[in-house]
């Protein structure tokens, strides 16, 4: 069981029940292209109340959601329904939420975002293609400075030179890389090929790590089978850029909540004290502005 307060970085909720959300990646016949059959967590219903009540012996200290509807109409519906979750349960503390940079009409978006909850903190963007070499792309990214907004990216360490290059452009802005980028392999050559991208990503000085969401594609995983590849991080981004996730509840697939973070209390362990309280909750208590 966690000793120390722990900021999770990355939560969905969704509820099925409702038509004005769409979550395209739990629908029932969907087959997920990397994850293969997830109808464990196709649960009709998995918001706050439940999260909470699953981690309440895990000293979860704050939450963070980052966007689950995917395929709805408006993206600024999910902002509205987390508020008011967020209003009768405490839950979440902060929202990423979703935007298409590359739309002529994200920066109304981003202030609909806005208007609707203060806590909106950032923005996802499941961009398509060779999206961030793209000026309709930039454009759009440039925006999250003027709105004081952090950019969680989803990264394969095949485009992490070109996340590193959109980040040095705009060094005002704060990058996430999420999941660790992704490793989607354990094999030695996706390791040194990880680890190299993952070296070009954090010359950018403005990039973080987000480890998380490590059982994806490790589902049968030990403390030592994640040990290189959360230390990787740490060395690669240093201490004082990283920080822990779960990925709840998708990562419930291949483990209960506590054993995650047992985990990554093990393998900080050798770390000073406030070696682990910045990766535990100090570093996303400062990204996400959760103090």
């Amino acid at each position: 069981m966690a000793k120390l307060p722990f900021v999770d970085t990355h939560v969905h909720f969704y509820d099925l029940r409702r038509k004005d959300l769409v979550y395209s990646w739990l629908q029932p016949d969907y087959i997920h292209p990397q994850l293969g059959d997830i109808n464990s967590v196709k649960t009709l219903v998995y918001a706050a109340d439940a999260y909470l009540a699953e981690t309440r012996f895990a000293n979860v200290s704050k939450v963070v959601h980052v966007q689950a509807a995917l395929g709805a109409p408006d993206p600024v519906t999910e902002t509205i329904w987390l508020e008011e979750m967020a209003q009768r349960t405490g839950c979440p503390d902060a929202i990423v939420a979703y935007a298409d940079l590359s739309s002529p009409q994200v920066e109304e978006t981003l202030v609909r975002h806005l208007e609707a909850s203060s806590r909106v903190r950032g923005i996802r963007d499941f961009g398509e293609g060779d999206y961030l070499v793209t000026p309709e792309w930039s454009r759009g990214y440039a925006l999250l400075e003027r709105y004081d907004l952090v950019c969680d990216l989803d990264c394969l360490w095949e485009n992490m030179g070109k996340a590193r290059d959109v980040a040095a452009r705009f060094p005002n802005s704060t990058m996430v890389l999420e999941h660790s980028g992704y490793p989607r392999s354990r094999s030695d050559d996706y390791f040194r090929d990880w680890s190299k991208g993952l070296a070009r990503l954090a010359e950018a000085e403005n990039t973080w790590c987000k480890i998380s969401g490590l059982g994806m594609y490790d589902h049968f995983w030990t403390v030592e089978s994640w040990r290189r590849w959360l230390l990787t991080c740490i060395e690669t981004f240093g201490v004082e850029r990283c920080f822990f996730g779960t990925n709840w509840p998708i990562d419930r697939l291949y483990s209960s909540f506590d054993p995650v973070l047992d985990a990554y209390e093990e393998l900080i362990s050798v770390f000073t004290s406030d070696e682990q309280e910045a990766l535990f909750f100090k570093n996303a208590t400062a990204v996400y502005r959760l103090g």
